[in-house]
């Protein structure tokens, strides 16, 4: 049989609010769905639920704006409480130009508004916006963790977020949180099927896997986590680091 691998959406998750087990959560759709959890399973959980069981989430009318962030705002036509929200939770501004902010987070991540999102935050309210969590490889073993003591099965977790891409149009789903699973394939030192050694290809599984299951857990469709089954991935513990580019390595930066 060629390799297959299988993207199981998961339904049912209700609205999430602060202080919910969403570990157990996830493990009760995928049972109530008919497709519980399995060893050797990838859970892709999409950042947004867990930053709001996490309670990251901003009262805007609780922000006061600065005088860069409101005259980015004036510019741009922008609510400057939410312009304040990404620069407080930037460690540095890569660049802000045309209305866009591309911001480096305190997690390593160059991306824009510093991940602060406003969509789906399931308030009702527009004052509000939600943060990236404070430790998303923290999360992620939270959730494998819970999900280990519940069906006693070893899973990978992956926390998945959406950003921009140098030099092509579209926005995909990325990882940003991992427990159980290694981040990168290292193909170096291999041979390939010509007899050539490989010298410098290093596979982002972890985005890869990402990205694969926005393809049943887009924006629209209320299903905020995914299974992917049937692929054979390096378990380990060393997190989203290795995926952050060292900055004199960077050619963006």
């Amino acid at each position: 049989m060629p390799p297959q691998v299988t993207l199981i959406g998961i339904d049912g998750i209700p609205g999430i609010k602060a202080g919910d087990d969403l570990g157990k959560l996830l493990v009760d759709a995928c049972a109530e769905q008919g497709t519980p959890l399995l060893a050797g399973d990838v859970l892709v959980v999409t950042q947004k639920v867990v930053s709001k069981a996490e309670d990251q989430v901003v009262d805007l009318r609780t922000i006061t704006p600065s005088a860069l962030a409101i005259d980015f705002a004036d510019r741009w036509e922008k609510d400057a409480r939410a312009v304040e929200v990404v620069l407080q939770e930037a460690v540095r501004i890569v660049r802000m130009e045309n209305g866009v902010m591309i911001t480096e987070t305190k997690h390593g991540f160059v991306c824009a508004n510093s991940g602060v999102d406003a969509s789906n935050v399931g308030t009702g309210n527009v004052d509000y916006v939600v943060l990236l969590p404070k430790d998303s490889d923290s999360s992620a073993r939270h959730i494998r963790d819970r999900v280990r003591d519940l069906t006693n099965c070893e899973i990978a977790v992956i926390i998945s977020d959406t950003f921009g891409r140098a030099w092509r149009e579209g926005a995909a789903d990325v990882a940003i949180g991992l427990a159980g699973i290694e981040a990168l394939r290292d193909y170096r030192g291999t041979i390939d099927n010509d007899g050539r050694e490989l010298h410098s290809t290093v596979i982002a599984v972890a985005d890869e896997i990402a990205a694969a299951t926005e393809l049943v857990t887009n924006k629209l469709t209320r299903v905020p986590a995914a299974i992917v089954r049937g692929y054979s991935y390096l378990v380990g513990e060393s997190g989203i680091a290795p995926m952050i580019r060292d900055r004199a390595k960077d050619l963006f930066r």
